[in-house]
């Protein structure tokens, strides 16, 4: 009996320290998303036999020789059940358990004989799972709560990380919708969606959205000479010409300024000039403006793109750390068709859209796209 125990508490405590941790849920590995570090880790077999010994039984775990959770809770609850029997026959009797030390062979260890109950206790959690959602948050900081033991990364006041963090969400359970109104054929995918304006023309797809948001940003805080965005040419569109009343004329490969009207910031001349940027740039463009980075560099606003035609860009939108230096990221991409910005969930744990840097290897597997090494860039707006 005690050498049954003995497995079943070395069972359990194997299970338990090879739990789940932040995200709570294992990576897709056919996917190439590496696991998470503290994710579910695989349980021993309960069909382990009594003979084997220790040793045995952590090769056993590390050979991945495993049944599942589902055995691992069926170990757990047969234990519980044995130590609330155990407690029942303490009170009954009320003698002490070790007037029952005599009967343990010279072979186990007296501390075998401990209630197992004090083990199990000290293991589980009693705190229920931490919810990463808010649903009354209305901007992407207030909406998504940091992992447990994390914190967001510092930003400086005025910059663009400030920007995006405090950008409007629309409300939670929002809907993507492309360009004209209809809605997105996936649904799934999204945690939250911005309320980033779109017009109806298929023009601000993926690459277009993240220089919607740059463009947004250098308008709003009167950064006019910071919004140089490149055609696939290479053309600069300067939007200080712009304002001025320059317009830029396109006769086939032929791209130039010619002055057109007056002097005019209204955001509906701002509108004007991103259309014709939409319309000229593209993930090649964008690709050309950007310089690659480490992961551990990373902040809001840098990127994972493929520049091709059709290519695809995702855009980091928050950033997160714990005090071992660990971090975790929130995506955010545009698509084709044209359609609204927003947060991509993490297809390794639907619950929680934060991308762990142990998840990130490559192929990086997104919601609708693979990305490969390499790709994570900075622009150089």
């Amino acid at each position: 009996m005690h050498r049954l125990r003995k497995l079943a508490i070395i069972s359990l405590v194997l299970f338990l320290l090879t739990g789940t941790g932040c995200g709570g849920l294992q990576g897709n590995p056919e996917s190439g998303v590496s696991q998470q570090m503290g994710v579910e880790a695989e349980k021993i077999s309960s069909e382990l036999q009594p003979d084997q010994d220790e040793k045995e039984i952590i090769d056993a775990q590390e050979a991945g020789d495993a049944k599942g959770s589902g055995e691992a809770q069926e170990a757990r609850d047969a234990l519980d059940a044995k130590d609330d029997k155990q407690a029942e026959g303490q009170e009954e009797s009320g003698k002490n358990q070790i007037d029952d030390s005599s009967e343990v062979s010279a072979a186990e260890p007296a501390s075998d004989a401990a209630p197992a109950s004090d083990t199990s206790s000290s293991l589980i959690p009693a705190e229920p799972a931490f919810s990463i959602l808010n649903p009354e948050g209305m901007t992407l900081s207030e909406r998504f709560y940091t992992p447990a033991g994390y914190e967001r990364t510092s930003v400086e006041a005025g910059s663009f990380g400030e920007f995006v963090r405090n950008y409007p969400l629309q409300p939670d359970g929002a809907e993507v919708h492309l360009y004209d109104g209809r809605l997105k054929g996936i649904q799934s995918d999204h945690a939250a969606v911005f309320a980033l304006p779109i017009e109806n023309y298929d023009l601000q797809q993926c690459a277009d959205s993240i220089i919607r948001m740059y463009g947004e940003y250098f308008y709003q805080t009167g950064q006019y000479d910071r919004m140089n965005f490149h055609f696939t040419s290479g053309f600069p569109a300067e939007y200080q010409k712009w304002r001025e009343g320059y317009r830029i004329s396109v006769l086939g490969n032929n791209v130039s300024w010619v002055q057109r009207t007056g002097a005019d910031d209204s955001y509906e001349s701002f509108i004007s000039y991103m259309k014709i940027v939409f319309s000229y740039a593209g993930t090649l463009s964008m690709n050309a403006e950007a310089s690659g980075i480490e992961l551990a560099d990373a902040r809001i606003g840098d990127i994972f793109i493929h520049g091709g035609s059709p290519g695809h860009v995702v855009m980091i939108a928050d950033v997160c750390e714990n005090e071992e230096g660990r971090r975790a990221y929130l995506l955010a991409q545009g698509y084709m068709p044209a359609q609204e910005f927003h947060v991509l969930k993490n297809p390794a744990h639907d619950e929680d859209p934060w991308y762990y840097a142990e998840e990130i290897e490559y192929p990086f597997v997104t919601p609708e796209y693979v990305f490969e090494e390499g790709s994570l860039k900075r622009l150089a707006y």
